[in-house]
């Protein structure tokens, strides 16, 4: 006790004696009895213990409240610390200066209001984290999904606890990344798909799953919108793929026609972006709306005007494709085996007992035979040319050793005796020439199992009749010459005899022959003589007529002609 409460204590003393003997005076004045006094004073105490019994059960009241608010303190402190893993805290152990319980109370309360806040701050983290991984998992699973059991109260807030909630929304968050990746890349095919076939993007989308058509907001990446996304991908592919065979048959179809028809390159150029596509893969073809319904009508419509003006020009296309193989024909020199000129009769179009489009079918089929077999003619067909050149100069030669005046000079002789001397060079390679078209001939026939003929007559028979004729002129000039030489020899023996007598002039009958051993229509005879027929006769033309078109006709014995 305090010497200022004591001091109050002894004056408060004091004065309640001085009133007691100023009772006593007043008693004593009025002549109160004893008893009436002793009463009074019982009452005096009486009160007085009441008072000092209401201030004990205040006093009592007063530290039981402070006592209780220490443990309620600290037991809310300890299980803060607990929820929040910490370490417990303990004031009174801490801090052994402390005197009665309100200095207890006011030294736990500022730890309790740290702790407190701190729990707070806690309980915000977890309720941040909780709301992310909700979200996270509402766009990537089902909505009746629970990804683990959350706490709904604050009795474990600890760190480790945050840690493993932090965890499970970073693997939320990494396959929701990578689930939006895979959406992000349905969603880029799927909107090229669009826009190539023509059809609203927002509407597929909204179809697939309404929240992917939104700009701003959460979308939702859970299973079956990722199967539904992949499954529009694949349907709207495999229409892509439908339409672009379409559209590659029509433009097949438009290509034909115009070779067909001839149409001018203007009136191509306007669907060149249609053809150009005609052997596209499927990821090839990206422009927007090139097949869409609209444009593929617009091909479809297009495509029928022509095979409407074909039909319309189906006689023209028949004689021009006949005209055609005609030409092919002459140029492999296959004149004289066109076996099909009933079967593409202009009268039998015109009556209507054929098809055009038939017609035309078979004259292509049989163009394309004619070109491959003028391929494989092609090799036989040019030594052909160079052994049909030396039978010229052969008879060239022959006329130039007929002119007695060979050897005069004049202008243009050293010329023509540049050319006698290449003629007998390329005359002496003639029985070369034959040997090596003949092997190449026979080969020919035995893979081909038919004959080789030119312009319908077999080149073989030409070639054997026209080494005979030769065999015959050499044995008819070796039989000139061995006259020659017995005349030679009878007349030096008479001029041995009898002497030399001067030479007669020269009769006019010596005179030079009619150029007429090969060139023009009798050329033939250098191949054959008078036993070639005259269907050779034809076929053996003049060197100038065949030297115009020697170039076109060898030029298109290759099927890709």
């Amino acid at each position: 006790m305090s010497s200022a409460v004591k001091d109050q204590l002894q004056q408060m003393s004091t004065t309640c004696d001085s009133l007691l003997l100023e009772l006593n005076v007043i008693w004593d004045e009025v002549g109160e009895p004893h008893s009436a006094r002793d009463r009074m004073l019982l009452e005096l105490e009486q009160e007085c213990l009441e008072v000092y019994r209401r201030k004990v059960d205040l006093a009592n009241r007063c530290r039981a409240q402070l006592r209780q608010a220490i443990a309620e303190a600290e037991a809310e402190l300890a299980g803060i610390c607990s929820a929040m893993g910490e370490p417990p805290v303990h004031v009174r152990q801490s801090n052994q200066k402390l005197h009665g319980l309100r200095e207890e109370l006011n030294a736990i309360v500022p730890y309790l209001e740290e702790m407190r806040q701190k729990k707070v701050e806690r309980w915000d983290q977890f309720v941040d984290v909780m709301d992310q991984i909700k979200k996270v998992a509402s766009e990537i699973r089902p909505a009746d999904f629970v990804p683990f059991k959350v706490p709904v109260d604050q009795s474990d807030l600890s760190l480790r606890k945050l840690e493993e909630l932090t965890k499970e929304l970073q693997s939320l968050q990494k396959e929701k990344s990578e689930r939006l990746k895979q959406v992000m890349e349905h969603l880029n095919i799927l909107h090229s798909l669009c826009e190539v076939l023509g059809i609203d993007f927002k509407q597929t989308l909204y179809e697939v799953h309404p929240s992917l058509g939104e700009a701003d907001g959460s979308k939702n990446l859970s299973n079956s919108t990722i199967e539904r996304l992949a499954s529009a991908v694949n349907g709207l592919r495999e229409m892509k793929v439908q339409r672009m065979q379409k559209l590659q048959d029509l433009a097949s179809s438009m290509l034909e026609l115009w070779n067909l028809m001839d149409t001018p390159l203007e009136e191509q150029q306007m669907f060149q972006n249609i053809t150009c596509n005609i052997a596209a893969s499927e990821h090839e073809i990206t422009e927007p709306n090139t097949l869409s319904i609209d444009f593929l009508s617009y091909v479809e419509s297009e495509v029928l005007r022509l095979e409407q003006l074909k039909a319309s020009k189906m006689k023209d296309l028949v004689l021009k494709k006949k005209t055609e193989l005609e030409e092919h024909r002459r140029r492999a020199h296959l004149i004289g085996e066109e076996g099909y000129a009933a079967e593409f009769s202009t009268e039998a179009i015109e009556a209507g007992a054929v098809d055009p489009a038939l017609v035309l079918e078979q004259i292509e089929s049989h163009i394309a035979t004619v070109k491959e077999e003028a391929f494989s003619r092609k090799d036989i067909l040019e030594k052909v040319e160079r052994w049909l050149n030396a039978c010229e100069e052969e008879a060239w030669l022959e006329d130039y050793n007929k002119d007695d005046n060979r050897y005069n000079a004049g202008r243009g002789a050293h010329l023509t005796l540049k050319r006698a001397e290449k003629a007998r060079i390329l005359v002496n390679k003639i029985p070369g020439m034959v040997d090596v078209l003949t092997t190449k001939i026979h080969a020919w026939e035995k893979e081909r199992e038919k004959e080789f003929t030119y312009d319908g007559v077999r080149l073989l028979s030409m070639l054997e009749e026209y080494m005979i004729v030769r065999q015959e002129k050499e044995l008819e000039k070796k039989r000139q010459r061995d006259q020659k030489k017995i005349q030679d020899q009878i007349k030096a023996e008479q001029e041995a005899l009898y002497g030399s007598k001067p030479s007669p002039s020269k009769p006019q009958s010596t005179k030079k022959a009619p150029r007429n051993s090969i060139g023009g229509a009798n050329r033939r005879q250098s191949l054959g003589g008078a036993t070639m027929q005259a269907p050779k006769t034809d076929i053996l033309h003049s060197k100038t007529a065949r030297a115009a078109k020697k170039t076109e006709d060898l030029g298109t014995l290759s099927p890709s002609k």
